[in-house]
């Protein structure tokens, strides 16, 4: 883990069609969450926040704007352990370019990386069994 020895930093992302799903996930989980470092784009993470006040979210610009690229910076930094992007693949979006280069640098920097709920869901199993083991 990267962010602090006992919390782990998950960054949250997703595409506008899939924001409510993200939202879902995170209060359906919000238990093991609040143990965690949350960063996230402008949109979500105030979404987030939202329904969800007891979650420390950390949000940077929306992802158009330079959001995911921020992101990406801390995942190069070694700040991020875990990103969980809902992807929308049914829908075209105008900052592709930006989305490829985050799930790049998560591969590159091997950080667990889930881009659908089945796969969020994996992850935030993994995160209890490690908070219960610290």
């Amino acid at each position: 883990m990267t962010a602090t020895a006992d919390r782990p930093c998950v960054a949250l992302v997703a595409h506008d069609a899939k924001k409510d799903d993200l939202v879902t996930f995170c209060s359906q989980h919000r238990r093991v969450l609040v143990g965690c470092d949350l960063i996230a784009t402008g949109t979500t993470g105030g979404r987030i926040k939202e329904a969800c006040p007891d979650l420390s979210v950390t949000r940077f610009k929306s992802g158009p704007l330079g959001g995911d690229q921020q992101i990406g910076a801390r995942i190069a930094d070694g700040k991020v352990d875990v990103l969980i992007f809902f992807i929308d693949p049914l829908s075209p979006h105008p900052h592709d370019v930006d989305v490829k280069a985050l799930t790049r640098l998560a591969v590159l920097y091997d950080i667990a990386m889930a881009l659908n709920r089945a796969t969020a869901e994996l992850l935030i199993v993994q995160i209890l069994k490690n908070q219960r083991v610290a």
